[in-house]
């Protein structure tokens, strides 16, 4: 087997978005056959070769590409007539983009936020589950997730969140969740949600400009009440209006 089929466990796990490069198709004269496979990152550089010279540094111009587009894409090459290559083959070379696991943080494992755990999970969210209860982890299957057990307001001030994470609050108590959105919100966050009704947020939002903690640009920022509104009624039918929110914004950021 490909030696470099064993290497892509590796590559994914260190984080970094890459494009996996394979000939599918050569006919006639051509430096690699069916199978060749080369792993190009953001920066440019590669792993493996997919025939060297013009043919390679186009195909890492077209996976550069295919890495922002985000979408999959097979290109066919005339090596002669598009790359001046004297071999005069041809190759197809298909391109798979495997970008970097999103991070979403969930503020709260009870019925809703568990439930938003557990759909994101299955749609390209990698989910960090906090709460300051260690029993409440017992409760539910969360293999799929990092739980992380300690106090709501330490815990937001300790995790070093990057401009591309989603944060949901959906925590058991509406003192927590208002402290929490105080000390998120200023945070460079793709994405900050927090659950309430829609008089709860009306009057945190008034709180947080009369005591000066937030500004309403900062405010205006936060979706709140969280998730795509509909009549949602029972923990599931509120955590897929939340993840439809979550869908929105990640395919709307080419994530």
């Amino acid at each position: 087997m490909d030696e470099l089929l064993f290497q892509l466990g590796k590559i994914k796990e260190q984080g970094q978005p890459f494009v996996l490069c394979i000939v599918t198709q050569t006919q006639g004269s051509t430096p690699r056959k069916e199978g060749a496979k080369m792993v190009v990152f953001a920066n440019g550089k590669t792993i493996g070769t997919v025939g060297g010279g013009s043919i390679e540094y186009q195909a890492i111009k077209d996976a550069l590409d295919v890495l922002a587009s985000g979408k999959p894409r097979q290109v066919f090459y005339e090596l002669e007539g598009d790359l001046s290559m004297k071999c005069g083959g041809k190759v197809a070379i298909y391109f798979e983009p495997l970008r970097k696991s999103i991070k979403l943080f969930i503020f709260g494992a009870g019925h809703v936020g568990r439930e938003v755990g557990s759909f994101a999970s299955g749609l390209g969210f990698k989910v960090h589950f906090v709460d300051n209860r260690p029993a409440i982890f017992e409760e539910f299957q969360n293999d799929y997730a990092e739980c992380i057990t300690g106090d709501y307001l330490v815990l937001a001030g300790q995790i070093e969140f990057s401009t591309n994470d989603f944060v949901v609050i959906t925590t058991q108590g509406h003192a927590f969740d208002e402290e929490l959105l105080g000390l998120l919100a200023p945070k460079n966050l793709l994405y900050l949600g927090m659950i309430g009704s829609k008089r709860k947020v009306a009057e945190a939002k008034q709180r947080f400009l009369k005591s000066g903690k937030l500004t309403s640009e900062q405010l205006s920022k936060v979706d709140m009440p969280i998730g795509v509104p509909f009549q949602a009624e029972t923990p599931r039918e509120i955590a897929i209006s939340i993840v439809a929110r979550l869908i929105d914004v990640k395919n709307k950021n080419s994530l």
